[in-house]
C-alpha cells in the first residue's frame, strides 16, 4: 500500500541512497505518477512480470521529501470537498487526493471541482 511504499522511499532519500525497489500495486503506480510529475523522485518504472512484479524507484538528490502526513489509513478515511481543501504547508507541500477522476493532488482537484478521500500531505 502507499503508506508503505513512501516511507521506504522518505527513508532512503534520508540516508542518500540513489534508487528503491518496491513491490507493484496499482494504487502505488498512481500515487508514483503523482510523485514523479512534482519531482519527489526522479523515475519509477515498472519490472518484472505476474505474479513478481516490481518498482524500481530513482531518487531524486535535490528535493528530498521532508515530511508526510497520513491523513486517511485503512481504518480510517477522510473525505472533503473540494471548496474545503486548502494549501499544504503554504503552498510548499502538496496534498494527494484520491477523486473519482483518479489520483491527483489537491490543486488539480481544486481546479476540476472534485473531491474525495484525503491520502496524505507531502513536503
Amino acid at each position: 500500500m502507499y503508506i508503505a511504499l513512501l516511507t521506504k522511499i522518505k527513508n532512503a532519500q534520508a540516508v542518500g541512497k540513489a534508487d528503491v525497489r518496491a513491490p507493484y500495486a496499482k494504487m502505488d503506480e498512481a500515487v508514483l505518477d503523482v510523485l514523479e510529475k512534482n519531482k519527489f523522485i526522479s523515475h519509477a518504472e515498472k519490472k518484472g512480470k505476474n505474479p513478481k512484479r516490481f518498482f524500481d524507484i530513482s531518487l531524486n538528490s535535490k528535493r528530498a521529501i521532508n515530511g508526510i502526513t497520513f491523513i486517511s489509513t485503512p481504518g480510517r478515511q477522510i473525505y472533503k470537498k473540494y471548496a474545503q481543501l486548502r494549501p499544504v504547508k503554504q503552498g510548499y507541500g502538496i496534498g494527494v487526493i484520491s477523486t473519482p477522476q483518479g489520483i491527483m493532488t489537491s490543486q488539480e482537484a481544486k481546479k476540476a471541482k472534485v473531491g474525495g478521500c484525503v491520502l496524505f500531505h507531502i513536503w
